[in-house]
């Protein structure tokens, strides 16, 4: 019998998405929503040691949310302190690395202190890498590395013709993680919303219609499943993935 664990990706990266929606179908505040949310991050997490996915990606708070509500926003942030606060401990007793991707702007002084120490605590960790997209949008990533080219190139060190796409991808905030192999946004929402541009270039993307404070292992596995018989192909010949199931 073939091993079903070698089809699972290496790399998985979320767009959580439906908290509103959720809360709003039960008549509840959109914050009952976002605190359920955390809820189901918990449980993926969970659920992806177990199928032994190596990276998981979640996008928690992108550079266009600042423009919600300052009330839901401050809601956010003491979601992120409670949650960092309550299972950091934990997660490091399992062995899961953190990284934090995105960008300090903006963030309070203990918010950004809460990430580093997150990431710091657990760096050494070999397990799971899980990898918060917090405050973090796809374009200005890309503007950020290209800045960095381009300042290279004006004092001399760097030539036109040395920019190569291994060159951008080094300067990405995601240098050390590879690509994702499947990307999924929950709710039944069709767009990538400036997540991982760059590194989903031959991503297999799955629109999954559970709301996220209701996704868990079973949704995972069904996105999982529909990313099995993809056939791959890089822009090239076909690459199947589980073959004929």
């Amino acid at each position: 019998m073939t091993d079903q664990r070698s089809y699972i990706p290496e790399h998985v990266a979320i767009i959580m998405d439906g908290n509103g929606r959720w809360a709003s179908q039960r008549g509840l505040p959109r914050f009952e929503g976002h605190r359920r949310g955390v809820e189901a991050l918990r449980r993926t997490i969970t659920a992806a040691e177990d199928l032994g996915i190596r990276f998981l990606t979640v996008y928690s708070f992108s550079s266009e949310n600042w423009r919600r509500p300052v009330t839901e926003i401050a809601e956010l942030m003491g979601l992120l302190r409670r949650f960092i606060r309550n299972d950091l401990a934990d997660l490091h007793a399992r062995n899961v690395r953190i990284r934090v991707i995105g960008v300090n702007d903006g963030l309070s002084a203990d918010i950004i202190a809460l990430l580093d120490e997150a990431e710091k605590l657990t760096s050494a960790n070999t397990g799971l890498t899980f990898v918060v997209a917090f405050n973090y949008g796809s374009r200005r990533e890309i503007a950020d590395a290209f800045r960095s080219i381009a300042c290279e190139i004006a004092d001399g060190s760097l030539a036109p013709a040395d920019i190569t796409e291994e060159l951008i991808a080094s300067r990405l905030n995601t240098v050390d993680i590879p690509d994702p192999d499947l990307v999924v946004r929950t709710s039944g929402e069709q767009r990538l919303s400036n997540f991982l541009l760059w590194q989903s270039s031959y991503s297999e993307l799955v629109f999954s219609p559970v709301l996220w404070p209701d996704f868990g292992q079973d949704a995972l596995m069904a996105a999982i499943d529909a990313y099995r018989v993809r056939d791959r192909r890089f822009g090239g010949l076909s690459a199947a993935i589980g073959g004929s199931r």
